[in-house]
């Protein structure tokens, strides 16, 4: 897909599972096991896709995935297979290795979407992508640094702090524009100012939702994710982003999705609901 001077690129990074009742709060579960169906554990598929967003000299990767990092037991749990999608068999697809990436926008720091940034090569964490800045709201960094009992569990030290400590990362600090035609909106309700990405030339807008819509079946504006912080900041967030997409035709590209890259949504009587999906390589 071709969006101003860039072309964007989805890049999958494996699958992953976390329990369905978590990934839809107050939903019962007859609701969104039609179109989710868990396994055994209750676990439901999800996508960690990245996206690769080339052009005006830049090489941006925009999340990176869960990584390498994990122990048997964690594998186990998040039941993480790469065995079809990988993230550096994903960018070799369009003649990058992870040396070519010039920056790296991380909408947060939770594991499913920073753990590609670093891996470990006889016994030292290094930063996966060497020639790469790293870009982080301030505001969620201090959260990543004193999380809550809550969200403690999502933040997995090894994954951010050697990028700090490699002097590669970078802080922001609000909305604006950080390369051309690239903007940051910031949303709070998942966690503390998590970033999304969003692409825009004045004809087409596409946002990277991130965790304010996880997948196409977080549309409607019940479904909230158990693991938000702040769900009722969501909702006034979905209903936000919602009404603009709606209004001004934009493209939303669906990080958790295991089918759907990129789509539309439609307004009705009823709410907001995925309409239909954009063609993505």
């Amino acid at each position: 897909m071709k969006v101003g001077n860039y072309e964007l690129h989805s890049i999958e990074t494996g699958r992953f599972g976390l329990d369905g009742g978590a990934m839809f709060g107050i939903v019962p579960k007859p609701l969104w096991s039609k179109v989710n169906p868990p396994d055994d554990r209750n676990r439901i598929t999800l996508a960690a896709r990245a996206l690769l967003i080339v052009g005006n000299g830049r090489r941006i990767l925009v999340d990176n995935g869960n990584g390498p990092k994990f122990t048997e037991k964690q594998v186990d749990i998040y039941r993480l297979d790469t065995s079809q999608f990988e993230l550096t068999k994903s960018l070799t697809q369009y003649g990058l290795t992870t040396a070519d990436i010039t920056d790296v926008l991380l909408t947060h720091l939770h594991f499913d979407h920073a753990g590609g940034s670093t891996y470990k090569e006889n016994g030292e964490l290094k930063p996966t992508f060497p020639h790469a800045k790293y870009y982080v709201q301030k505001a969620h960094w201090e959260q990543a640094m004193n999380p809550t009992e809550k969200d403690r569990g999502s933040f997995m030290p090894d994954d951010f702090l050697p990028l700090r400590q490699h002097g590669v990362l970078e802080f922001i600090e609000g909305e604006g524009e950080i390369f051309p035609q690239v903007s940051l909106v910031v949303v709070n309700g998942h966690t503390a100012a998590q970033q999304l990405p969003k692409i825009s030339d004045g004809r087409t807008t596409l946002l990277y939702c991130c965790d304010l819509f996880p997948t196409t079946s977080h549309i409607p504006l019940p479904y909230i994710m158990a693991y938000d912080l702040r769900p009722l900041t969501t909702l006034e967030e979905k209903k936000k982003i919602l009404h603009q997409a709606v209004d001004e035709d934009w493209i939303l590209f669906f990080e958790h999705d295991p089918k759907t890259v990129a789509g539309k949504i439609t307004r009705t009587d009823k709410g907001y609901t995925f309409g239909s999906p954009v063609m993505f390589d």
